[in-house]
């Protein structure tokens, strides 16, 4: 991996990964068509994601309710995969232990890998007993297909119910929708992942794209700390005001683009100071 790359130890699990990940939502009319059999711009999302690799990014995020995987497995092939930290999440649906496991092997064979570095309940579900979830998910990091067991979408009193339900295991990250415009995990869960050695990874950091482009009032008031930072892009001031809110937060924007991902890859060295991160929080209060 390049050496300019400030890495970050992903909550307490001792592993080191780039600040920036990439995720691999694209949208439902791509879930929709691959599950036909589709796959639309295969070739520029696997140039997306090796352009990240090659600048450096290691954090790579999927799910099978996203049908990406298997474009993940073609896009890291030709890497050291010691090198890579691969997510996945597993749906709600297949919580119960040998749903879970089935659900994991398939996850697996699609990766084309031997272990997953972080499994992820993807959305709890209320039917099946988180404790019966995360033994399951120890069963796993035990016979080795899992490195690092996550959760994703789960409320304080429900992260804090799987945290205790991990006997052998500790929890090493959640997923949240985070970015400018939804901040409501800073009042709770944020302040749990820093306590606690929790990595907080960021989905939606870009709002669905309206903070990669802002409008006028906003947009001249972050083209202002933008400059202060070497910053080039709405974009990444708005990523680059979630790596520095915490050392504990890792940004997934989506990588479709390979250009965006490279501006993304520069991210991570030079954090706002706090008298910018307020000025960022009143302009979207």
């Amino acid at each position: 991996m390049p050496q300019s790359m400030e890495y970050r130890e992903f909550g307490r699990t001792g592993v080191r990964v780039s600040p920036i990940g990439m995720g691999t939502y694209y949208d439902i009319g791509w879930i929709a068509a691959s599950a036909l059999g589709i796959k639309i711009n295969l070739k520029e999302k696997i140039s997306a994601i090796r352009k990240g690799i090659e600048a450096g990014i290691n954090l790579i995020d999927t799910a099978e309710f996203y049908r990406s995987e298997s474009v993940v497995s073609m896009a890291i092939r030709d890497y050291d995969r010691e090198k890579l930290f691969v997510a996945t999440k597993v749906f709600p649906t297949h919580l119960r232990p040998e749903k879970l496991i089935r659900a994991c092997d398939r996850s697996l064979r699609l990766l084309g890998t031997d272990y997953i570095d972080l499994y992820q309940v993807h959305f709890p579900n209320f039917r099946v007993p988180v404790s019966e979830t995360m033994q399951a998910m120890e069963r796993l990091a035990d016979d080795g297909k899992i490195r690092h067991i996550g959760i994703s979408n789960f409320s304080l009193p429900k992260m804090i119910e799987a945290e205790q339900s991990l006997k052998k295991h500790s929890l090493a990250s959640t997923q949240m929708h985070y970015n400018l415009n939804h901040r409501s995990v800073e009042k709770d869960i944020l302040p749990h992942c820093r306590e606690n050695g929790i990595a907080l990874m960021a989905y939606y950091p870009l709002g669905h794209g309206k903070l990669a482009e802002l409008p006028h009032g906003q947009a001249e008031a972050a083209a202002a700390i933008a400059s202060k930072y070497g910053l080039r892009t709405d974009a990444q001031v708005a990523l680059n005001y979630l790596l520095s809110s915490d050392r504990c937060v890792f940004p997934i924007p989506r990588a479709s683009n390979p250009q965006h991902v490279a501006e993304n890859s520069l991210l991570g060295g030079n954090l706002f100071d706090r008298e910018d991160m307020d000025t960022l929080t009143s302009l979207f209060a």
